[in-house]
């Protein structure tokens, strides 16, 4: 549904801090669907952790909270940047590797003028391997 060049024009976020790689569900207003391809090459396996390397948990939150970004600004919402407000719930249940593929599925569950909350669910090959819930101020940059 949407590529890196259409992501791109959406998020103000560039290497090496963008965390979605495509768009492939989006129903303004209710949930999005984002994948990231983890490789070998993202500059943070090389201190997380030496000869075993496993992506921060936080950010794979932070993936979410990138296609939360997506959905809400292809939502209508006025802006171009989110920030967090609040994380709760979040829960790491399994580590995710170079290699593997994050489906990402992110669902509105309140918003409000410029605030929104979400939930996040991240999977690998089916399985869950985090989730939280957070929440976001859409702004425009510079405030």
């Amino acid at each position: 549904m949407m590529d890196i060049r259409e992501i791109q024009a959406v998020l103000p976020h560039r290497f090496p801090f963008l965390m979605v790689d495509r768009i492939i569900e989006l129903e303004p207003g209710v949930k999005a669907v984002g994948i990231k391809n983890v490789t070998i090459n993202e500059p943070f396996f090389q201190g997380h952790f030496p000869n075993y390397p496993i992506m921060p948990g936080v950010l794979i939150i932070e993936a979410m909270a990138q296609v939360a970004c997506i959905l809400a600004f292809r939502s209508g919402v006025k802006g171009n940047l989110a920030y967090f407000m609040s994380i709760e719930r979040a829960k790491f249940r399994k580590p995710v590797f170079p290699g593997d593929q994050l489906r990402l599925e992110i669902k509105a569950l309140q918003s409000r003028n410029d605030v929104w909350k979400f939930s996040g669910e991240a999977f690998v090959d089916g399985k869950l391997v985090s989730e939280a819930e957070f929440t976001a101020m859409v702004s425009e940059q510079g405030l």
